[in-house]
This record gives structure tokens, sequence and C-alpha cells, in this order.
């Protein structure tokens, strides 16, 4: 049985929903982290980078994000947490985390069921409202997180969406931890969102979309990043992107060459034509 059959009949009596605490954070966010390790952490950036600078990229990309959520905290009533795989790499993130943000172990063999332990985590915890949010969107708007945890404060049952451009989504806000929504869906996939608001239609919750949003996991997103922290070319001209501190000093440090920007365009037009 894998991990959210086996907490399905916890979700579903409510055992896994928080009890109000006030001295705890309203909402709990969770980003799911994955380790830094040269060829096998964002190995879809390579050839556009070396593994080396793949990795390199994971690491500011969960400084940044990390960052990003104790912005939120200055905000709003917030608690930041690392989900993180794979087991035996907490002290990589010990070490690179502020140490306001925790982290806890969730690597399962299925992306779903380390989506759902880190919910039922976050609820554990104490948490009022469960945000699971992506490691790759370093970029990603202050303002969208803080919109989130803000719709999960209101009354009644309902679930918060980020839709990614490629078809997943980069956050995930629950106010329980329906393991439906994380059941069927055909993860890595242009369908995951879809399926994702169908499951919510399913369960009865009421869906609040945010403004899209892209994960930079190939040379197609690494361009635009590329383009709104270094060509001023904004991804949306309505949202103020984080500023990404340490993504921005890494573009910074690879002193781009002309032909190495015509190389990313090019890679990037071919993962668009096969894609």
């Amino acid at each position: 049985m894998n991990y959210a059959g086996g907490m399905a009949a916890r979700a579903n009596r409510g055992g896994a929903r928080s009890v109000c605490d006030p001295q705890v954070a309203a909402c709990g966010i969770a980003v799911m982290a994955k380790a830094s390790i040269a060829g096998r952490t964002k190995t879809r950036l390579v050839p556009a980078l070396d593994y080396g600078q793949a990795a390199a990229f994971n690491t500011a990309f969960l400084k940044d994000v990390a960052e990003n959520l104790l912005e939120a905290a200055q905000r709003r009533s917030v608690a930041g947490y690392m989900a993180f795989g794979p087991p035996g790499s907490e002290a990589f993130f010990r070490e690179i985390l502020p140490l306001q943000v925790e982290p806890f172990e969730s690597w399962f063999p299925a992306f779903g069921d380390c989506l759902l332990a880190a919910v039922v985590e976050l609820f554990k915890r104490g948490h009022r409202g469960a945000i699971v949010l992506n490691s790759d969107s370093p970029t990603l708007p202050t303002s969208l997180v803080v919109e989130a945890v803000d719709v999960l404060a209101q009354p009644g049952e309902r679930a918060v969406l980020g839709p990614a451009i490629d078809g997943g989504y980069y956050l995930l806000g629950l106010k329980r931890a329906h393991w439906r929504m994380f059941e069927d869906i055909e993860w890595s996939t242009s369908r995951v969102a879809a399926q994702s608001i169908e499951r919510a239609r399913e369960l009865g919750l009421e869906v609040h979309m945010l403004a899209p949003w892209y994960d930079v996991d190939d040379s197609h997103s690494l361009r635009i990043l590329h383009g709104e922290l270094i060509g001023g070319r904004p991804f949306n001209q309505a949202l103020k992107p984080y500023s990404a501190f340490h993504t921005l000093k890494l573009l910074r440090s690879l002193r781009w060459t002309a032909d190495q920007a015509d190389r990313l365009g090019a890679l990037a037009a071919i993962e668009r034509a096969v894609s």
C-alpha cells in the first residue's frame, strides 16, 4: 500500500487537520526540495549548463525560495519548511537554510506521496492551512504566496492552486489533508494542474487560482529566468518578481557570452519543438 492509501482513512476522519493554537503560525509552507548533487539534480538544465552548474543553480534556488518565505512571514502568519530528500541529506539543508526555515524529510517513490506527507506534517505541527511549494521558481512574487495564505485564512473548505506554464503547478494550498488531491495524477506531465482541479471538484472544493508562473527546469525556462533577472524582461508586467539574490549572483558569475546566450536560445527552441 502506498503512503496515500495508508493515510486515506485518517485524512477522511479529519485526523490530519490542525488544531488551532495561537502560538503556531496560521499557515505552514513546505518547499519540496532535493539536495544538490551534481549529475542527479536539475539535470534537464544540461547541456545548457554542466552538471556542476545545474546543481549550483538548485542550491541558489533553494536559498532564494527560503528567503522568499521569510519575506512572506513579514507580512502574514507563516512558518517556512523544506520537505526534503533524499534521506540522509538533512545536513546539506541545515547548512544552506536560514535558521527560521526548518527541514523535515519527505521522500517516497511516488511524488504524490511526498506531497501528501508534507501536507500531513504541516497539519501535525498545528498549522490551520498547509501549502506545498516548488523549489525551482526563485523569482516567484511574494505577493502570490501572501495571496494563497489569505485565501486559506477565509472560512470554509477550499484549495489554492498556482498553475505553472508547463501544465504543472508551483503551489497547492489546502485546509485539510485530502489524500485524493494526490491520487491518479500523471506527475511530470502537462496534465498535472488540470487533473488536480478535477480532484478538487470531486471533493467539492472551491479552487482559487493564482496567476501562472514558471518553473526553471529546462533551457527554455532558464532563458526566461535570464531575461527576467539580467535582460530586464519581466515574466508578468503586473507582478513584482522576487529579487532572487542568490540566483542573480550565480547568473552573473557565469559571464555568459553572446554565443552562449545564442546557444541557450537554440536549445530552448529545440525543446519547444519536440515537446
